[in-house]
């Protein structure tokens, strides 16, 4: 089909596909360059959320899941955001194939070309908004009533009237619900957060594998940020480094990944393109200790080198002791650009490799990228 050729058979590697499936997310992808601006790759928990197969959303617009209900301003919106080639949230009331209507956050973002800016694809991310009635999540309490209904009835503990009450109730109930589906209702904080954490995931992936072809796509026309540039000029220095580390920028909201080593993946379990733009916290779980949470981000905040002992989470659910260290990193201008946290297990706290302490290789790391930062910065500006 013209579409998936145009989607995967020029821009990313061949194995795009596979990764994106991996990915847990509700979402679509379209190619504005193809006739129609067609959905050219549609996620797994996408289809299952719509009921649609894969053959029946590919190479057609995203209109075919709008409906009757479906707010006309909203849709335009989209269209105005499409046209002006921005990113948007919002609220939008969509069909599944069977006809029923569901109110989503919906969180579009175009993804650009390096090479000259343009706009090579659009990925949307749809969120289903759950809205609460009195404590009850729609949809959860209406089979649950009916159940306790009719298991009256069967032991004939109801009378005639009870019945006639309930039923009527039932009724009004599902027009309440109906009414309550059609209403404009805003998304949670917790499904917003959701939906950028989605975005982030998505566009790692199209990144990394636009690498392999060498048609490198970002998410910003002009496309790379200064430090972005200069992490793509630093991999391979940092690829040198063999112990487990990351990298976050210190210029962006809420410090994202911008580089990953090998190491860390064996570390921790997760691939680089699932770490990639996202917050290091994702490693905190149910039993990590906000005390030293609130320690790391106090350092962070006042600009200081600090280590710690955390529990921190492997992907697999395992915990584990990590003794941390997080320095932050200038640039050739003195300004803090990036913050390195170099992680060894606990168990390994005791062991010295090469001779060196855990200590001696966590400062060694940051060396050697203070190093590689203010080198490769020094250059770019007298460039």
């Amino acid at each position: 089909m013209e579409s998936q050729l145009g989607f995967f058979g020029l821009r990313y590697s061949g194995w795009v596909r596979e990764a994106l499936d991996e990915l847990p997310d509700c979402f679509t992808i379209t190619d504005p360059c193809i006739s129609g601006h067609p959905i050219v790759f549609a996620s797994n928990e996408f289809l299952k959320m719509v009921g649609y197969s894969r053959d029946e959303v590919i190479g057609k617009n995203g209109r075919i899941f709008q409906g009757p209900e479906t707010d006309r301003r909203s849709v335009m919106a989209i269209r105005e955001a499409i046209r002006e080639e921005r990113p948007i949230q919002i609220s939008l009331l969509n069909y599944r194939k069977d006809g029923t209507p569901f109110r989503m956050l919906f969180q579009m973002c175009p993804v650009f070309g390096k090479e000259d800016g343009r706009v090579i694809n659009f990925v949307a991310v749809q969120v289903p908004i759950l809205k609460k009635r009195n404590g009850v999540r729609l949809g959860e309490d209406g089979a649950g009533f009916r159940d306790t209904v009719f298991r009256c009835c069967r032991r004939e503990v109801c009378s005639v009237d009870m019945v006639r009450a309930s039923t009527m109730e039932l009724v009004a109930s599902h027009d309440d619900r109906e009414d309550e589906i059609n209403e404009a209702c805003e998304a949670s904080e917790l499904e917003k957060t959701k939906a950028n954490a989605a975005i982030n995931n998505i566009l790692s992936v199209l990144t990394h594998y636009s690498e392999f072809t060498g048609r490198l796509v970002c998410r910003k026309r002009g496309c790379l940020t200064g430090n972005e540039q200069l992490v793509s000029s630093l991999n391979i220095s940092l690829g040198r480094i063999k112990q487990s580390f990351v990298l976050t920028d210190a210029l962006l909201p809420d410090l994202p990944i911008v580089y990953a080593s090998e190491a860390f993946s064996k570390l921790t379990g997760y691939a680089r393109h699932e770490v990639l733009g996202r917050n290091c916290r994702f490693l905190s779980g149910a039993d990590t200790d906000p005390t030293t949470q609130f320690q790391i981000k106090e350092c962070i905040r006042i600009q200081q080198a600090c280590t710690v002992r955390i529990l921190n989470y492997r992907k697999d659910g395992e915990s584990f002791w990590n003794f941390l260290h997080i320095s932050p990193v200038r640039n050739a201008s003195g300004k803090v650009a990036f913050f390195v946290g170099i992680q060894i297990d606990d168990r390994c706290t005791n062991q010295e490799i090469h001779g060196l302490s855990p200590e001696i290789r966590q400062r060694s790391v940051v060396g050697a990228v203070k190093v590689a930062v203010r080198s490769l910065s020094m250059g770019a500006s007298t460039s």
